[in-house]
């Protein structure tokens, strides 16, 4: 199951395994079954300190297996096999249950450790989704830290029963003793946030007890990030507020045009963001959301849980959003049937009806990907052509499963109170067409591009008739020494590689700002610490 090349890499991983690890599988006589003995036995294989124990026992699910640290409570279990984007969650179980220490702060190990309660977490995933891992590692690694936290992880292309059983129309989707907790990607930090109700103002009184920085970015994307790392290369007090850090990109499957990384993934990607700025002296401070900006001569950044950050300068690359269409039965039915990510939900939808709500190149790319899948995809089009690239038109177009339907307005998204069961359109060619038509299918995937992420700053600083923050030349908003960058601005095409260059561009500008102040603290400082790198 597992190739020559990738046998070698695991065996070399498990190397780093220092306590004995129990394997416990609960098999039937299922393809499915078969296809985890394989795995579990090629992995029994690589390591003396694993061993392989399978058993027909009543276990709830099958095929699964626990992964257990012999002797102890210590454990984590998966529900299917963790391959595709799960398989390096699969391998970090293997090594933190084995002893190998979790990648955590020993603030955040303390807090887990201390979590008064019994928590069983039960998150349904699909194997395509680059979301999935993030929760997974997340939880696995609470369980390990404290065995009070018990997680198993669900496949649902596995027990479609299950999926169906609780109209789970998204992943990941959290259960938490039985209800829903959450859905959607989220970490430790966000997971804590919400099972420890203080957490909040702790975090809020101890950033408000952070020094003036000279340098404060807010948004942790490809432009927050290269701003950080411009910033922090010029030796001043740099820090990095974001709500997530990789922001939108996190969301991004393939990227293929980032100049000298011929491919990658948007994850994938977002950690090696996040560590080049780490390798930086940087102050990050994630999962944390900008609530207010208050010019002065120090500006004040208010955030959501209540702490003040103040700083000299301030770079605004808070990024973009999945656009909405706002109309009846969206929000209702968003995660029950409406989707914004064909490649996480896609494959929960396998054999149904779904349409792409989008003509440009995000919606086209959705419906070709959706097709592989689903029995078939309809494309919905406000304008009266497709605006994707020719070539993803002509692929479009080959395909038997799909219709594209132009010059129509989405008016509502049915349900049965549960799931979506129909849309709505308008012909919008008028005359004896101008009529409202019905659709019969099951899911809906939205793909109409991106809105700013700036609500929060209306009537502060300059914005755009579409929400965007002017900019200048040089990344300067309309507020002196407040700068902006990235998809949040008025700066054409979005694209990771123009962001990754106007962070930089603000960065300096800040730099710029605070030299031209006459800070002679700033520039001392800056001074000192670049003569010590030289």
């Amino acid at each position: 199951m597992l190739d020559a090349t990738l046998k070698a890499q695991l065996k070399a991983y498990l190397e780093k395994v220092v306590q004995p690890i129990e394997i416990v599988a609960s098999l039937d006589d299922s393809a499915k079954s078969v296809e985890l003995r394989e795995l579990l036995q090629e992995i029994d294989l690589l390591s003396e300190r694993i061993t392989l124990v399978e058993r027909r026992d009543d276990a709830e699910r099958k095929p699964s297996f626990s992964i257990n640290r012999a002797g102890s409570d210590v454990g984590v279990r998966f529900a299917g096999i963790p391959m595709g984007h799960e398989f390096t969650s699969l391998v970090l179980a293997l090594l933190q249950v084995g002893g190998h220490p979790v990648k955590l702060d020993q603030a955040t190990i303390e807090q887990i450790r201390n979590l008064d309660g019994d928590y069983a977490f039960e998150t349904y995933i699909s194997l395509t989704c680059q979301n999935c891992p993030e929760v997974v590692q997340a939880l696995n690694v609470m369980s390990i830290i404290n065995p009070r936290i018990r997680a198993v992880i669900i496949d649902g292309g596995v027990f479609p029963a299950e999926v169906e059983a609780r109209q789970i129309m998204a992943v990941p989707t959290i259960y938490l003793n039985g209800a829903v907790f959450g859905q959607g990607r989220s970490g430790v930090e966000e997971i804590l946030a919400k099972l420890d109700s203080n957490a909040g103002a702790r975090q809020a009184e101890q950033l408000s007890k952070k020094d003036v920085f000279d340098v404060l970015i807010v948004g942790g994307g490809p432009a927050g990030a290269a701003a950080a790392i411009y910033a922090a290369r010029k030796g001043i007090r740099t820090g990095v507020l974001a709500e997530r850090f990789g922001g939108q990109v996190l969301d991004t499957l393939a990227i293929e045009n980032f100049v000298s990384v011929k491919e990658t993934d948007g994850p994938h990607f977002a950690i090696a963001l996040e560590q080049h700025v780490k390798s930086y002296e940087v102050d990050i401070m994630n999962m944390q959301r900008a609530a207010k900006l208050v010019p002065g001569k120090l500006i004040e950044i208010t955030t959501a849980n209540g702490a003040v950050l103040k700083a000299k300068s301030v770079v605004l690359a808070t990024g973009a959003r999945w656009r909405e269409i706002n109309v009846p039965g969206e929000q209702q039915y968003r995660n029950h049937g409406v989707a914004y990510c064909p490649h996480c939900d896609g494959p929960l939808f396998k054999g149904k009806r779904v349409a792409v709500i989008g003509g440009g190149n995000s919606g086209v790319e959705a419906a070709i990907d959706l097709a592989g899948l689903v029995k078939h995809v309809t494309l919905i089009e406000f304008g009266a052509e497709l605006r994707a690239d020719a070539v993803l038109q002509r692929k479009l177009h080959s395909l038997r499963n799909v219709t594209v339907i132009t010059s129509a307005a989405t008016t509502e998204i049915h349900g049965d109170g549960n799931k979506v069961n129909a849309l709505s359109y308008k012909d919008r060619n008028g005359g004896a067409n101008d009529e409202l038509k019905r659709i019969e299918l099951e899911g809906v995937f939205v793909q109409i591009g991106l809105v700013p992420n700036t609500e929060w700053l209306k009537g502060t600083l300059a914005l755009s008739r579409h929400g965007e923050i002017e900019v200048d030349a040089r990344g300067q908003t309309s507020i002196p020494g407040v700068f902006a960058a990235g998809d949040v601005t008025t700066v054409p095409y979005k694209q990771i590689v123009i962001a990754v260059g106007e962070g930089a561009k603000a960065a300096l500008s800040a730099f710029d700002h605070l030299i031209r102040s006459d800070d002679d603290e700033v520039v001392e400082e800056s001074a000192e610490k670049q003569a010590m790198t030289a």
